[in-house]
């Protein structure tokens, strides 16, 4: 601070220690050296001391100013004696001395040199030199703003990479008052794109091949930058096989070779393929995959009906539910496949037109059915497991994959089944004898109760006729009412033979579960028929004798005895329309 008082001094002229015309001199020379001196002007300024963090810089006014070292571009080369332009910002700072400005006078120096050789649309060359809000600030001189909407065609994500890079811009507005320059690259490259445009479009041809840049990807395909112009690749000509979404092939700015299909010139649009590239692989199909060859393939995609399997790149075959398992009803593909499962199949059929390929999965192993006639022949005595319940019958599991149907009317010799549980039950172990086989419609029959002992078989050698029998009401009819003799033999009281007093309905005297006594009056084994009189178990045994009337609503054609015809027409029953019986047509299980 000592030596700024001390040049202070130096510089202080007083006009008045002169006498007469001399000092009439040094004031017009005074005056004219503070008429020189403007604030806001450049002046030639000479270095004089180079310390720490300053420059001291002489203008030839009356005192010296400081300048911060980092106003100048190379500070160590900075010499005394040197001869610098400086922006004069004030005349006298508040210790007398001027302020001036190295940064301000480039800045002045570049501004005029900007404006005397440019105006807008005119092209400039400038780095980046930093990131703002809304942009890019450039060095063309002096700085310029490059708004983030005039960086490139394309919207740009990252903007700081851009930093530290040089490129030409075109000037769009120059605003003097505020010393404010806004500059666009976009414009340039839109400029340049143009003439590319035509350049492109004056010598494309259909059928050519032009490396493009992938610029942006839709749900239908992506767009390739030809260098002048866009092309659209569309989905289905990306790959000959399945492509889900184009961003699953490409991937923005990425690089690719593609084939001209088509050309616009009054749209001004341009189709482009990919996998035109390489042949159609299914131009030999029918050689590479003959019917009944064996492939490996990946699952790319399940559908209920099938799964649709993948044997090479852009050839796949669909497996039909159907033909998935010899034994298993698959009802849907994805019970069995999963998406990505590597399998084996045999080719069905081929339709190179559609582009279409048969495979069969359960044609890689042996069919279980194939030897099913050999191994359980008609009349074989087999065991199985109860698995599952129909209105009609039940499935026996005879081995894994095959299954033999009991129908209901084969479970019982004595009792109408109107629905397998009433015998059978889930998971239970159970013997049946084969009645039917057929292998192509996979249909094995059986028979529960021809495994068993025909009661009505013997039933002659056990009952006579005039025999007192004990049982139980098992039913009662609008006709009278059944009594169980013995586990499975029924017979029947007509409602005449219940009491000596005439009986209007059976339920009047009489109740299920009522353990009765009755006389045999009537024994038919082949039409599986008791007839019982109650009121005749009165009568002694050497009174007794069959009448008409013991016989009434038993003769043949009247009212049935036996439990598959007495019991239909006590419960009304009538084959259910869904039944299946050995010969029928094949029905799901």
């Amino acid at each position: 601070m000592q030596q700024l008082k001390q040049t202070k001094q130096k510089k202080t002229f007083d006009p008045h220690q002169f006498e007469g015309d001399e000092q009439a001199a040094m004031s017009a020379m005074y005056e004219e050296t503070i008429r020189d001196y403007t604030e806001g002007s450049i002046v030639q300024g000479k270095i004089l001391e180079v310390r720490e963090n300053d420059v001291l810089v002489d203008i030839g006014y009356k005192s010296e100013g400081l300048i911060p070292k980092s106003e100048f571009k190379e500070p160590d080369q900075i010499r005394e004696g040197d001869e610098t332009e400086v922006l004069l910002e004030k005349l006298e700072d508040d210790e007398g001395m001027v302020v001036l400005s190295k940064r301000r006078a480039e800045t002045q120096r570049n501004w005029e040199h900007v404006l005397s050789k440019f105006k807008e649309g005119d092209v400039i060359e400038g780095a980046i030199t930093a990131q703002v809000k809304g942009g890019l600030i450039a060095d063309v001189g002096v700085e310029a703003f490059l708004p983030g909407s005039q960086v490139d065609v394309m919207p740009v994500r990252h903007v700081e990479d851009y930093v530290g890079k040089t490129f030409q811009f075109k000037i769009l507005k120059i605003n003097t008052e505020r010393r404010n320059i806004v500059v666009s690259r976009r414009e340039l490259l839109e400029d340049e794109r143009r003439d590319q445009k035509k350049a492109l479009l004056s010598e494309i041809k259909v059928g050519q091949t032009r490396r493009g840049t992938v610029k942006n990807i839709t749900d239908f395909g992506a767009f390739i930058d030809l260098n002048g112009m866009d092309g659209l690749l569309h989905i289905t000509d990306i790959s000959w096989g399945r492509v889900n979404h184009p961003s699953d092939v490409l991937k923005i700015g990425q690089e690719i070779e593609v084939m001209i299909l088509d050309i616009d010139m009054d749209r001004e649009r341009i189709s482009l393929g990919l996998k035109q590239k390489s042949s159609n692989p299914w131009d030999d199909i029918e050689e590479k995959y003959p019917v009944n060859s064996r492939v490996r393939g990946k699952v790319v995609n399940l559908m209920p009906y099938g799964a649709f399997i993948e044997i090479e790149e852009g050839v796949e075959g669909m497996v039909h539910v159907s033909e998935m398992s010899w034994t298993k009803r698959v009802a849907k593909a994805a019970d069995v496949l999963n998406v990505g499962d590597e399998v084996e199949a045999v080719v069905l059929g081929i339709n190179k037109n559609e582009q279409k390929i048969s495979l069969g999965i359960r044609q890689t192993e042996e069919n279980p059915w194939d030897q099913v006639a050999q191994k359980y022949p008609i009349g074989t005595r087999v065991s199985g497991v109860v698995r599952n319940f129909t209105n009609y019958g039940a499935f026996v599991e005879l081995e894994e994959g095959v299954d033999g149907m009991i129908h209901v009317s084969d479970m019982s010799w004595t009792r109408k089944v109107n629905h397998p549980s009433e015998i059978l039950k889930k998971g239970e172990k159970v013997d049946a004898i084969v009645l039917e086989v057929d292998p192509s419609s996979q249909r094995i029959s059986l028979g529960l109760k021809q495994a068993q002992e025909d009661p009505w078989a013997t039933i002659a050698q056990r009952y006579e006729v005039g025999q007192k029998v004990k049982g139980k009401i098992s039913k009662l009819t609008s006709f009278g009412a059944f009594v169980e003799i013995e586990e499975g033999v029924d017979g029947l009281v007509h409602i005449s033979q219940i009491s000596e007093e005439r009986v209007q309905r059976a339920k009047d005297v009489l109740e299920p579960g009522q353990e009765v006594e009755a006389r045999v009056v009537k024994i038919d084994p082949v039409e599986r028929r008791i007839g019982l009189s109650i009121k005749a178990a009165a009568i002694s045994d050497e009174d007794f004798k069959v009448d008409d009337e013991m016989l009434q609503g038993l003769r043949p054609g009247e009212d049935l005895v036996n439990l598959a015809g007495a019991f239909d027409e006590a419960l009304g029953g009538e084959r259910e329309p869904e039944e299946w019986h050995p010969g029928d047509p094949k029905k799901d299980s």
